[in-house]
Parts: structure tokens; sequence; C-alpha cells
């Protein structure tokens, strides 16, 4: 393992003198498990037989019922955006040290949420900077989308005269940037919903809370007062994790948060906080002392994306969804200069380190770390 203190540096993939090795792939480790892997962009699940779940729900004693589901879920150094996975030279197929931060800074909030009496997480345990113990969760069909600044997409709709958005109407004359004067809930839908008027069957599709209202159990609420409770959950998420960075001096632009269902050790079916939250790659994050001077610093993924769309020949290809095949074929045959990975790679450690207040430990050789932890503690190779 390797501990970075906020003086780190980075050339080619050496960090502070030691190798330190992406892990891209994640899907192929000898974790027992009688169901296929299913991987994702960033994460790979291993579901655990219900032996070995009843087992470490015993031995753990985790808060939910012996019946429950586990998973073991690892976490990647993969980078994805515009919905495409990238890579760079001198063997980066991921960002160094990019699964730990993330990890590091979503287990942060989740317990500050849990703390405070919003609500848990289905993370039962993380033994590894790449690795989550989960219980499985339910989820809701739509992304929970939280913005406090008007920029990025919801901008270039607001500059091309729309004005309703999600079901909120806007006023004119807002600049590019400006703080809004209230936090808005925008949800879009997860997944393709069919058979909701006036919701088109694609993915990723803007919806108001009105229609989630009326519509409660198409998009997998347990009931319909479920509605204003995720949109309660979600506000008070955002204003604790905004509170929270001012003392980093970083402001808390916008993000998605996920939501699900999971029963807790009495029996009772909560709706719960899944997947990551409050992190540069599923937020938005400014500097504040440079906003104030009228300037927009990135402290997210959207610096790589904005690096990307500079760095594209066509930056078109990257946002026009009817151009997707050719978005596909870019990627595919892209090879970024190192340079564009390890700017990321600071960004997130840098922040995981402000926001945790402690080192961020990352492994130079994750995959066997996995393994030897997985094995010695948990029982779980084969």
């Amino acid at each position: 393992m390797v501990c970075l203190s906020d003086n780190w540096i980075l050339s080619d993939i050496q960090m502070t003198g030691v190798l330190v090795r992406v892990l891209a792939k994640n899907d192929d480790l000898p974790i027992r498990t009688d169901q296929p892997v299913h991987s994702g962009k960033v994460r790979s699940v291993y579901w655990l037989t219900p032996a070995d779940s009843q087992r470490l729900i015993r031995a753990r004693d985790y808060d939910v019922p012996e019946t429950a589901e586990l998973a073991v879920m690892i976490i990647s150094d993969r980078l994805s955006a515009f919905e495409c996975m990238w890579r760079a030279e001198d063997g980066l197929d991921g960002v160094p040290g990019k699964g730990a931060a993330l990890n590091a800074i979503s287990g942060h909030w989740f317990e500050l949420f849990k703390r405070n009496g919003l609500a848990r997480s289905h993370i039962l345990e993380t033994p590894h900077p790449l690795v989550w113990i989960v219980q499985r969760a339910k989820p809701i069909f739509i992304e929970a989308i939280a913005r406090q600044y008007i920029t990025g997409s919801m901008w270039r709709a607001y500059e091309q005269g729309e004005r309703r958005l999600c079901g909120i109407e806007l006023p004119n004359g807002l600049a590019r940037d400006q703080r809004l004067d209230q936090l808005l809930i925008t949800p879009s839908t997860k997944g393709v919903m069919e058979g909701i008027p006036g919701v088109p069957a694609v993915d990723d599709v803007n919806v108001s809370q009105e229609t989630l209202r009326e519509h409660w159990s198409a998009f997998k609420f347990s009931q319909p007062s479920d509605v204003d409770h995720y949109a309660s959950l979600l506000t008070a998420g955002f204003e604790q994790i905004s509170i929270a960075l001012l003392p980093h001096d970083q402001i808390f632009v916008d993000t998605k948060f996920e939501f699900g269902y999971a029963e807790n050790r009495d029996g009772i079916n909560e709706l719960i906080y899944m997947d990551e939250v409050g992190t540069p790659d599923s937020s938005r994050i400014w500097d504040a002392s440079a906003y104030k001077a009228g300037r927009v610093v990135e402290n997210s993924k959207e610096g790589f994306r904005q690096a990307l769309l500079n760095f594209a020949p066509d930056p078109d290809i990257l946002i026009n969804k009817d151009r997707m095949d050719e978005r596909y074929r870019f990627a595919l045959d892209t090879v970024l200069p190192a340079q564009m990975m390890l700017e990321v790679s600071k960004t997130y450690v840098n922040l995981a380190e402000r926001i945790t207040g402690a080192p961020l430990v990352i492994s130079n050789s994750p995959r066997d770390d996995i393994i030897s932890v997985l094995n010695s503690t948990f029982g779980l190779i084969t």
C-alpha cells in the first residue's frame, strides 16, 4: 500500500517513487459466486452464495436480515466520460488512485448522513480501498439530480431558449454559472421507461416531480409518499455536503444521487442511498476562491470532459447523441496523452485527502491485495 499526502507527485505512473498500477480489469477475480459477474462502467459485482451471505452476516454482525443477499463490489480505476471509456499512453487504462478516492469520499459522506439521521447506504463494510461489501437493494428508476448553479447541460438548454426544466419554470435573465435562488430537484429516468404519458421511451430523460408522484409505481417507489421522501433525502444530503465543503474552499455545484430499498435487521424496508455520493465523478465541484474572482475552476470530472472536448478534432461527436456510433469509434481508437489521466488523478486524490483529512491509501498491487484480504478475512476466494 502507498499513502499519499497533499504534496505527492505524479510522473507517468510513478507515485511517490513507487509504481502504482491502476485496476482496469475487475471482473475476473476468483471470488466464489454462483451467478454471472455483473460488470458496469466502473464497478463489478460478485453476488455471494446464500451460504456465504449468511455466514458473513452472522460473523460480521451486519445490520441486515439473515436472509439478505450480499455481494462483493470491486471498484476499478477506469474512467468514463460522454458514455465512453478512455485510455492513455504508458498503459494507463485508468486513473491512478481514482477508485480509492471515490470510495474514500463516498464513505465519508455516507457516514456523515448516517450520523445526522438521514438514511443508511447499501454499503456494509469497506475491507479494502477498492472493495465494498454490499447488501442487495432494489433501485428506484430515477437518477436523483440536484442543481444549485446553472451550468452544463442546464445552461446549454437555457441559452437555447428553454425555460422549463423538469416541470420547474426558470426566470429570464439568468447568467451562465450563476447561483440559483433555490436548490432545484431535476430527476431523470434510469433506463428506458415505457408506457408513461409524456416520458419518451429512451434512457436519461428529464421528468418532473409531478410525473413521479402520478406514476410512482412505474418508477419502483414502494409508496407515493416516498417520492417526496427521496427528494428530502437528496436535499438534506446536498446541503450537508455543501456545508462540509465550505471550510475546504469548495463549492458543491450539482450532483447525482441514487436511491433504492433494502431491509434492515428488523425486516423494515427502508429507502436508502446507493452507489456513490458527493464524489468528483458524480458531482460538479468548484474552487470557491476562483469563483469569487469570476473564474470557474473545476475540481471534478467536468475538468476532464472539457479537456476531452478541446482534444477532440470534432467536439460535436462527444455531445451529439445522434452521433453515438462515431463517438464509440473515436473513443475506441483514441489513446490520450498520459498527462490528461494524471491531472484527473491529482484532482481526485487531493480532493479525497481534503475531505477525509487523511492520506489516501493506494495499493501498488491492487489485484493481489484484494484477493489476499477477501481470502484471509472473509474466506471468499476459490
